[in-house]
């Protein structure tokens, strides 16, 4: 049996280095988090060949005094612990790895200044060889160049990714440690090029917030982040999502910070998710920028070297505060959606051309044609007996709505109409989709949905699995007023329909609910069950894309929207309207 020995010192920093030292962003993100914890005002990110020829940081923080520097990469020497209290840590540092896990594994040189000091000091670590520290020349606050990274341990550099992905990995890291302290200030460059200039943000938090979110996330989401804060008891929430509309297909979006600290942790994103519910469709993620504060010893940041998961001493007290903020303010918002949509409609205008020609050859009337597109589509209905004398005044009522009035459906399926502010475009299904479906959970919460029979009723075959999945959740679907029996070894009978679908096609609606009960297994729990029904029923219940609507049965969908909770998208996560301002029109034509 082979005798145990103790490792050599340099080997045990190189096997260390490895926990906290992944890829040239974990060297950003400990460097830039260092500056941070200085007291940095302003941060400078230099990036050469996606960070593995150099990664330089420069602040202008309170630098390290000569005779502290090669205390700096001695391990396990750090001056963010006052004392050994690991339970209130107030810094993002705190390990004393970093510098000595980064100088194992490259070359490394750091220059500092403190404030009021005659000269900057520089010292250098290659391997074991350390020199320095000796004058130099530099400003006030600390630059750190980590050159040839892995250089030491070359087995590394096959693991990682192409420069161009090591360099988007450490842009990320940056910008996450930005949009966490927007006060400060960040450059980053790479090869040469300016990547990322962030001024210092001003004004209280949540404007120091939204300005830089803005800036991170894209300002085509200016309109649509809402503002959510939040207490309870000693724990504090604030911070910026996104409407449901403006959801995106990763969650590179959602930027976490506890006690100022970026961070991933599985406790806020699950939070997240289930706050936004029925809201998105599956593989739909909401943006989010969410600051969570409360008593150091409250969180428990020494969980991982790498210092991005923390542990909450009451889990359930933080995942409830951020569902029942979250939940208020995207109520407080149902009917909006967003902005974006808007300019992009905008954008897709083109200027007119000349009206194409008849069969005949004759050219066809701008107004004439005009006019045919906007006819009142009633037919075969009656057309609208003539209104009394008040009905101006009504309509200049109806104007004021949010959603306005009617004044005519386009392709039989969208809405169009006339606000104060200028013209709404509704895509009828879409919207009278989620007014069902908050109606069959309106009825769920109450206890039951109200149920009609059938005259006749209506046999639906169906495959053996598929049969057992939807029979399995017999009582889940009677509570939505579906009631389903079983006829013969392929077959379904279906009796009563909830009463608020209509003339809702049963059988395909049976054949859609059978499919996704059998993929969704007996093992979903029943309240996600029960909404993945709902949907399903809602979609097959509402008012179809095809359908030609009267006046009075657009105006009073568009009340009902306004009614309605979450009516700014649909079940599919898709937006039910669009609106254009006047401006914005009047832009078209070249009037503004």
């Amino acid at each position: 049996m082979p005798a145990i020995r103790v490792l050599d010192e340099a080997i045990v920093n190189r096997i260390a280095a490895g926990e906290v030292v992944e890829r040239p962003a974990s060297v950003v993100k400990e460097l830039v988090e260092n500056a941070l914890d200085a007291g940095a005002g302003r941060i400078a990110v230099e990036l050469v060949g996606g960070g593995r020829e150099l990664v330089l940081v420069s602040d202008d923080g309170h630098g390290i005094a000569p005779e502290d520097l090669p205390l700096a990469i001695a391990r396990h020497a750090t001056s963010k612990l006052a004392d050994e209290n690991l339970v209130r840590i107030t810094t993002l540092g705190f390990r004393g790895e970093a510098l000595p896990s980064i100088a194992a594994v490259s070359r490394l040189a750091i220059t500092s200044r403190p404030p009021g000091a005659e000269t900057a000091h520089t010292l250098l670590v290659e391997g074991d060889r350390i020199e320095g520290p000796r004058p130099a020349a530099g400003p006030p606050g600390t630059r750190v160049e980590v050159r040839e990274l892995f250089r030491r341990t070359p087995a590394r550099l096959k693991f990682l990714k192409s420069e161009r992905g090591e360099l988007q990995a450490a842009v990320e890291i940056v910008e996450r440690l930005a949009l966490a302290r927007p006060e400060v200030g960040f450059t980053l460059l790479a090869d040469g090029r300016r990547l990322l200039d962030l001024e210092p943000c001003g004004g209280d938090r949540l404007a120091r917030l939204r300005e830089r979110a803005i800036t991170i996330l894209g300002r085509e989401l200016a309109g649509d982040l809402l503002e959510v804060e939040a207490i309870r008891e000693e724990v504090r929430l604030y911070g910026l999502v996104g409407l449901p509309t403006a959801a995106r297909g990763h969650t590179s979006a959602q930027h976490l910070v506890v006690n100022g600290r970026a961070v991933q942790d599985r406790l806020l994103r699950a939070a997240l998710k289930v706050a936004y519910g029925d809201l998105l469709p599956q593989g739909r993620h909401p943006v989010a920028a969410l600051f969570l504060e409360l008593p150091p010893e409250a969180v428990d940041v020494n969980v991982h070297p790498a210092k991005t998961e923390v542990r909450f001493a009451d889990p359930g007290q933080v995942r409830g505060l951020v569902i029942g903020a979250l939940r208020r303010a995207l109520a407080e918002h149902g009917t909006r959606t967003g902005g974006r949509i808007a300019t992009a409609a905008v954008g897709a205008f083109r200027p007119g051309a000349p009206f194409p020609a008849r069969p005949g050859g004759r050219p066809a009337s701008g107004l004439a044609e005009a006019a045919s597109a906007f006819a009142p589509p009633l037919a075969p209905s009656p057309p609208l007996a003539p209104p009394p004398a008040p009905a101006e005044e009504e309509a200049t009522d109806a104007l004021a709505h949010p959603l306005g009035a009617a004044r005519a459906q386009l392709f039989d399926a969208y809405i169009l109409a006339q606000t104060a502010r200028g013209l709404v475009i509704v895509d009828q299904h879409a919207a009278h989709e989620r007014i069902v479906y908050e109606r069959l959970k309106a009825g769920l919460a109450s206890g039951r949905v109200a149920g009609q029979a059938l005259l006749l009723p209506e046999v639906v075959e169906l495959p053996a699995g598929e049969r057992e999945a939807l029979l399995e959740r017999a009582s889940e679907l009677a509570r939505l007023g579906l009631s389903v029996e079983p006829f013969g070894p392929d077959a379904v009978v279906v009796r009563e329909v909830p009463a608020l679908l209509g003339e809702a096609a049963v059988a395909p609606m049976v054949r859609d609910l059978a499919r996704e009960l059998a993929a969704l297994g007996s093992a979903t729990a029943l309240e996600a069950a029960l909404q993945r029904i709902a949907a399903t029923m809602a979609c097959h219940g509402s008012v179809r894309a095809g359908r030609r609507l009267a006046a009075a049965e657009m105006d009073a969908l568009l009340r009902a929207m306004e009614r309605t909770p979450n009516s700014g998208q649909c079940n599919h996560g898709r937006p039910t309207w669009i609106e254009l301002d006047r401006r914005a029109i009047e832009r078209l034509f070249g009037r503004r």
